[in-house]
C-alpha cells in the first residue's frame, strides 16, 4: 500500500454494524495479501505467509483498492479533483515576502498575545503597541473555534490555565482563579527546557567547549587547523589526523557538511588503520585520592546509587605533587568513577523518531516501562541552537532514568554536543546512534556510515566518553551490507573505548527493517563482550514471550530493548511484567488514547495550535496501533510483529474502528478525543508504516 494522504470534508463510512451482516463472497482466486481465501488456509499456513491468523467468524472482504490507490478523500466535485491533480506553479517567494506575510499573520485576531490570553487584558503585556500578536481580545472571541468537549487539562493541577482564553476548553476554567487549591497537585513538571542566553552564543558561534579541545589534544584528533579534514592522506599515503570544518546549516534530518562526504565501503577501514593514539593519557600517580574515590564508588544498580560525592570529584581537587598537573588536561574520570546505570532486567523504551515523544514516553511509563529515552537529535542541529531540535531532549519528571540519543559523523561534533548537553540537561546517560539507516545520515557518514569505519567509531565513543561524566551508550546493526557482520569483532574493545553499553539491532543497515532480526548473532556478541559492558539487544520484541526466550537462550543479555512493538501494543511492558497476553478492550484502549490526548495537550498545549499538533501526532502513532490484532480474535498466540494482519472486524464498533487502516478512521477516532478537524485538514502518515511490502518500512 502506499503511502495515503487524507483531505477531510468525506462522508461517513460504512458502519461496522452493517458490514457484518454482508456474506463473504467467494474467492474467485487464492491470494496471498490476507483477504478472505484466509478461511479456506489452515492457522500454520497463514503463519508460514505471515499472515495474522484471524478467526473465520471475524473475517470480511478486503477492500478493493486499485494498484495507484492513494486514499484521497473528502473531494467535493470532479472540477476539485481535476484541480488537485493538476502540478501548481508557483512563485517563488522572498523573505523579504515571506517574513511580511508571518507577521501579517500574527497581527490576526485569531494570534492573541499569549499575556493578553492569559490574564484577560490588554495592559498585561509589556511590550504594548510594539507587540507583534494581537490585543483585540473581542475580536479573538468572536473568530475563535467552538469549545472541544471535555474538561481543560490544565485543571487538575494548582493555578490557573496557562493559555486562558485562548484555551479550547476555557467553557471549564473556574471562574475565582485566586481561590485556594491545597487539594490540587502541582502541575508536573517537564526538565531540558533550552536556556535562552546559551542558544543566542551558538547562533554567534562565540561558544566555548573546553573539555572537548583538551579531549581532542589529548587523543591526537586536533591537527593542524590548515588541513582539510579529520583523516586525510598526505603525500606519503599515510593518514594525518586533521582540524574538523566549522559546522554549517544542513536540513533537520542531516549531519554537518563540515567534512568530504565518506564513501562508504568496506575498503575504508584500512584508510583509517594508521589513525592511531598520537598522544596518550598519561598515566595518573596512585596517590590518596584515587584510593579514596574507589572506595566510595558504589555498586548498586541505580543512578543515584551510582552518583560521586562532590568531595570525590578529583578535577575539584588540588593536584598532588607527584601526579600531572591540571593543564595537561589528563585528570579525567576513570570509568569505574563515573556514575554507574545498571540496565539489567529493565523494560527498555526504545527512542522512536516522530512517535517517541514525550506524551508517548508518559504513556509507555504508565504502563510500565522502566528506562526512556528521547528521540534521536543530529548534533550540527543541536550546536546551531535549533530549538526544534533542542525540544527532543525534553524531559519528564516521571521519567526517573532517562537518556538522550544524538547522532553525529565525527568526534569533534559528538564531542562538543555531549559536553553542551551535560551542561544543559539533566540525563543520566547519552546515547550515540551508530546505527541509523536513513540515506540522509548514512551519506554525511553519520548512523550505520560508521560501521563501515570502526576506527571512527573508536574515536567518536572514546572522545566523548572522556570528555564527560554522564555514562555514554551506543546503539549498531550487525552490519552495513548484508551478510557481512562486523560487530562481533569489535565488541571485545569497545568497553575499552569507554561505552557503558551497547545496544546490538539484529539486523544490517542494507537489510532495513525487513525479514527477521538476527537473535543468534546477537547472542554471539554477548558470549565475546567482556563482562564490564553491558549488552542489549533489539529487534521484533512483541510479547512476554519473545522477551523470555531471550532471556533464557542467553542469560548474560542484559536487557531487550522494544521498539516497534510498543508503537504497536505500548501495554506489552505490562504484558511482561505481569507475564501474560493482555486481551486488552477497545475500552480499555481508547483510555489509554485519551491519557495521550492529556498528556499531548499539558506537553504541546491547549490552545488551537497545541489541539492540532497532539492530533498531528496522534495520528502518526495510530498508523502503527491499527496492526494490532487483539488477543481473542486470533487462533495462534501470540501475535509476531512481522504478520499482517487480514480485513477483520472487531468484538464491537469501536474495536473494528480501530483496526481500520485507513487515514480517514484514523482521523475520526482524533476527533472522539479533539474534538472536529479544522477545514482543510490533511493528513499523510509519515513512516508508512501500514506498508508491509516495502522493505524501508519500520
Amino acid at each position: 500500500m502506499e503511502n495515503e494522504t487524507l483531505i477531510v470534508q468525506s462522508p461517513p463510512a460504512a458502519n461496522p454494524a452493517e458490514q457484518r451482516e454482508n456474506p463473504l463472497q467467494p474467492p474467485s482466486s487464492t491470494t496471498d495479501d490476507g483477504g478472505v481465501t484466509q478461511e479456506f488456509r489452515t492457522a500454520e499456513e497463514l503463519v508460514a505467509k505471515a499472515i495474522a491468523p484471524v478467526k473465520r467468524e471475524y473475517l470480511l472482504p478486503p477492500p478493493s483498492r486499485s494498484s495507484n490507490y492513494n486514499n484521497t478523500v473528502g473531494v467535493e466535485n470532479d472540477d476539485v479533483a481535476e484541480a488537485k491533480s493538476a502540478p501548481i506553479i508557483k512563485d517563488k517567494k522572498s523573505k523579504r515576502q515571506m517574513k511580511r506575510e508571518r507577521r501579517q499573520e500574527l497581527k490576526s485576531p485569531l494570534h492573541i498575545c499569549p499575556e493578553v490570553a492569559k490574564s484577560g487584558k490588554v495592559s498585561a503585556c509589556p511590550y504594548n503597541d510594539k507587540c507583534r500578536f494581537s490585543h483585540d481580545v473581542e475580536a479573538f472571541k468572536a473568530e475563535k473555534p467552538a469549545d472541544i468537549e471535555g474538561s481543560c487539562p490544565f485543571l487538575i493541577y494548582e493555578g490557573p490555565c496557562p493559555y486562558g482564553l485562548a484555551c479550547r476548553f476555557a467553557g471549564t476554567h473556574r471562574d475565582d482563579v485566586s481561590a485556594p487549591t491545597e487539594n490540587l497537585p502541582v502541575k508536573s513538571s517537564e526538565l531540558n527546557f533550552f536556556n535562552k542566553d546559551t542558544q543566542k552564543l551558538l547562533w554567534k558561534n562565540k561558544m566555548k567547549f573546553p573539555e572537548t579541545e583538551a579531549t581532542l589534544k589529548l587523543l591526537g584528533l586536533k591537527g593542524n587547523p590548515k588541513d582539510k579534514t579529520l583523516g586525510g592522506k598526505g603525500e606519503n599515503g599515510q593518514v594525518v589526523p586533521k582540524e574538523p570544518a566549522t559546522d554549517t546549516k544542513t536540513d533537520n534530518n542531516e549531519v554537518a557538511n563540515d567534512s568530504i562526504i565518506p564513501f562508504i565501503s568496506p575498503e575504508d577501514d584500512a584508510d583509517e588503520n594508521n589513525l592511531a593514539d598520537d598522544t596518550r593519557p598519561l598515566k595518573k600517580a596512585k596517590s590518596s585520592v584515587n584510593e579514596i574515590c574507589s572506595s566510595q564508588v558504589s555498586s548498586g544498580s541505580s543512578v543515584q546509587e551510582g552518583i560521586l560525592d562532590s568531595s570525590c570529584d578529583v578535577n575539584k581537587l588540588e593536584p598532588a605533587a607527584d601526579t600531572v598537573t591540571d593543564s595537561d588536561k589528563s585528570l579525567k574520570l576513570h570509568p569505574r568513577e563515573k556514575k554507574l546505570i545498571d540496565f539489567r532486567d529493565k523494560l527498555y523504551l526504545a527512542p522512536l523518531t516522530t512517535v517517541g515523544n514525550l506524551p508517548f514516553r508518559r504513556v509507555c511509563k504508565v504502563l510500565g516501562a522502566d528506562v526512556t529515552c528521547g528521540e534521536m537529535a543530529m548534533c550540527t542541529n543541536l550546536l546551531q541552537g535549533q530549538a526544534s531540535e533542542w525540544a527532543l531532549l525534553r524531559r519528564h519528571s516521571s521519567e526517573n532514568l532517562f537518556g538522550v540519543q544524538i547522532c553525529g559523523a565525527y568526534p569533534d561534533t559528538v564531542t562538543k554536543t555531549v559536553e553542551l548537553i551535560e551542561q544543559e540537561c539533566s540525563v543520566d546517560f547519552i546515547d550515540i546512534n551508530m546505527g541509523c539507516p536513513i540515506d540522509i545520515v548514512v551519506n554525511k557518514g553519520a548512523g550505520s556510515a560508521l560501521l563501515t569505519k570502526p576506527m571512527r567509531m573508536k574515536s567518536v565513543v572514546e572522545a566523548a566518553s572522556l570528555t564527560v561524566g554522564t555514562p555514554v551508550t551506543i546503539k549498531v546493526r550487525t552490519a552495513y551490507f548484508e551478510g557481512k557482520n562486523r560487530i562481533d569483532s569489535l565488541i571485545a574493545d569497545m568497553g575499552n573505548w569507554g561505552a557503558t553499553a551497547v545496544t546490538i539491532h539484529g539486523r544490517s543497515r542494507q537489510q532495513r527493517y525487513s525479514k527477521l532480526a538476527d537473535w543468534d548473532y546477537i547472542y554471539q556478541c554477548v558470549c565475546k563482550a567482556p563482562k564490564s559492558l553491558q549488552v542489549l539487544g533489539n529487534g521484533d520484541v512483541f510479547s512476554y514471550v519473545d522477551w523470555n526466550k531471550h532471556k533464557t537462550e542467553c542469560p548474560e543479555l542484559s536487557t531487550c530493548m522494544i521498539a516497534r512493538g510498543a508503537l504497536v501494543k505500548p501495554w506489552i511492558f505490562t504484558e511482561i511484567k505481569e507475564q501474560r497476553h493482555w486481551d486488552i478492550t477497545s475500552g480499555e484502549r481508547l483510555a489509554i488514547l485519551k491519557d495521550y490526548a492529556r498528556f499531548g495537550l499539558e506537553h504541546w498545549g491547549s490552545d488551537s495550535k497545541g489541539v492540532e499538533t497532539t492530533r498531528h501526532f496522534l495520528l502518526e502513532w495510530l498508523s502503527y496501533t491499527c496492526r494490532y490484532v487483539p488477543v481473542g480474535l486470533l487462533d495462534v498466540i501470540p501475535q509476531r510483529i512481522n504478520w499482517r494482519p487480514p480485513s477483520y472486524y472487531g468484538r464491537d464498533d469501536l474495536e473494528t474502528l480501530m483496526a481500520s487502516d485507513s487515514a480517514a478512521d484514523w482521523v475520526r477516532i482524533s476527533e472522539m478525543l479533539l474534538g472536529k478537524v479544522p477545514s482543510g485538514f490533511s493528513f499523510a502518515p509519515k513512516h508508512k508504516s501500514n506498508a508491509y511490502d516495502r522493505a524501508e518500512n519500520g
